[in-house]
């Protein structure tokens, strides 16, 4: 008897669903925060300054035991400055859209808040004796692209400077004129204390430097020597996997799940460019994801 058509797998609807991103968990969590901000700021409740002092980063709290703060103060802005938050959300849009495909989520979610802890260390260092607080996730946005300029140094970026202006830049050089920038503001406004000409929340080099930190430290010795190493499946039959030993140098190195990942965006991108636009990273990904396919 021949089978029905819905018994047939390809008819099944058992595929597993499309789970919400944790950029967009992260994107939703800054605009909530920034939301409650400014309703708590408004005349109907009139509680001020409350989130800002319980969540937001200060030496004082750091000195009192407030580690939460470490982490809490990236979901807070400044209430007066909201195109300071709009626009962190949008680079961090962008440069998430970017990489997430690449780090997977769970290391995706360890570089922005490794970046925001290691940014409010530094910026800490810099104003322990101040009463100044510190808001915002800048400093994971200053990881991402230097993550991001770490993988493709070169690509080309082309924007309308104050939508009127033609500009084209390389990630490269975008990060190295930020880190420039960032360390002039480090020695000038925040160790010799001059006035800084932006506000004083939004504007804090030491926290972009230690985000900017957090980027070169992962790519350089957290994301698997660049690529370096074979890639890891793990065979149903349980068969030993290969010894790292006899691995080729200029194989690719990532976990199964990322790999997956990877996969879908590089054929994205055939679809979209064609075959002739991969690089040599990209098609040894492919050629390592058919070889353990044809194990299995």
């Amino acid at each position: 008897m021949w089978p029905m058509l819905s018994d047939r797998s390809y008819m099944r609807n058992d595929y597993p669903r499309e789970r919400t991103s944790v950029l967009t968990w992260l994107l939703c969590a800054i605009a909530g925060g920034f939301i409650m901000q400014m309703v708590l700021r408004s005349e109907w409740f009139g509680s001020g300054m409350i989130l800002e002092r319980e969540f937001g980063l200060t030496s004082h709290g750091l000195r009192q035991g407030w580690v939460w703060t470490l982490f809490t103060h990236a979901f807070l802005h400044d209430p007066q400055n909201p195109l300071h938050g709009i626009a962190v959300m949008l680079m961090l849009y962008f440069l998430g859209g970017e990489l997430l495909p690449l780090l997977g989520p769970r290391r995706f979610l360890g570089l922005f808040f490794g970046a925001i802890v290691t940014g409010g260390l530094t910026w800490t260092a810099a104003h322990w004796h101040t009463a100044d607080m510190h808001l915002g996730s800048m400093a994971a946005v200053d990881a991402l692209l230097v993550v991001f300029a770490c993988f493709y140094p070169n690509r080309q970026m082309d924007f309308l400077l104050f939508f009127v202006f033609p500009v084209r830049l390389r990630p490269r050089h975008v990060v190295l004129g930020l880190l420039c920038f960032d360390l002039i503001g480090l020695c000038a406004y925040e160790l010799l204390g001059a006035a800084r000409p932006f506000d004083r929340i939004a504007f804090s080099p030491s926290a972009h430097l230690g985000g900017m930190l957090a980027g070169w430290v992962y790519f350089r010795f957290m994301h698997d020597a660049r690529w370096r190493a074979l890639v890891r499946f793990k065979p149903r039959d349980g068969a030993d996997l290969p010894d790292p030993d006899d691995v080729a140098a200029d194989s690719v190195a990532m976990p199964a799940r990322d790999i997956r990942a990877e996969v879908d965006r590089i054929l994205d991108k055939i679809n979209s460019h064609g075959f002739a636009s991969l690089t040599p990273q990209e098609k040894r990904v492919l050629d390592e994801a058919k070889h353990s396919l044809s194990r299995r």
